[in-house]
């Protein structure tokens, strides 16, 4: 499933640079994980990148977006691409 930054965010700036996908930007208030973009960091990474740098640990599952690892790694293919 996609990520999403909680409201405990204090915009520290360190989570968007490590994201491959290109997935995290600045939000109006926070930063925001884009669900269409967001892969865990499957194809490139063992855990999503923005989790383990996160020093306030503020990014959750995002329940809204449940996805499998099949389905992360389709998205990547398909974000980079590849063929399924």
């Amino acid at each position: 499933m996609s990520l999403k930054i909680n409201e405990l965010c204090v915009n520290c700036d360190v989570c968007e640079p490590v994201c491959p996908n290109k997935a995290i930007a600045q939000g109006e208030t926070i930063y925001v994980i884009d669900p269409a973009l967001c892969t865990e960091c499957v194809g490139h990474h063992d855990e999503p990148q923005c989790v383990v740098v996160c020093p306030v640990e503020c990014i959750d599952p995002d329940p809204d977006h449940p996805e499998t690892q099949t389905e992360l790694l389709a998205k990547l293919r398909r974000l980079s691409g590849e063929a399924a």
